[in-house]
């Protein structure tokens, strides 16, 4: 049995619907195997993907199939998410918790910004 890559993308909770894991696999965002593939692709238990979602890649292996969604215990076990993906989108969310605390709370005023200015000029 094989089934459509955007119905499993979908019975796997990777997209809210089953239209948007159609736009993504078009856009280029789903890989099957190493390769772009149209919507209408059949993907078997063995194969692998890589998902670009948001700012997160996602490399996985399917592990069962499923036309249908169900509840998100049951979209976890369709898929075995490698270890190096895993590690990878932990520090990459480390990294934007880090750059997200470190940017300045508040814009500069009116002040600091002539500051700004004329330390600028000065380095020319």
């Amino acid at each position: 049995m094989a089934v459509r890559i955007d119905r499993w993308l979908w019975a796997a909770r990777f997209f809210k619907t089953r239209g948007l894991a159609t736009e993504k696999v078009i856009a280029g965002h789903v890989q099957l195997n190493g390769e772009s593939v149209k919507p209408s692709r059949q993907v078997e238990c063995g194969d692998q993907l890589t998902i670009l979602r948001d700012k997160e890649t996602f490399i996985i292996k399917i592990t069962a199939l499923a036309e249908k969604r169900g509840s998100a215990t049951v979209a976890q076990t369709l898929y075995e998410e490698s270890e190096e993906s895993l590690k990878a989108r932990e520090s990459e969310r480390e990294r934007r918790r880090l750059d997200a605390a470190s940017a300045p709370k508040k814009h500069p005023d009116k002040k600091a910004r002539r500051q700004i200015i004329r330390f600028v000029r000065k380095g020319d």
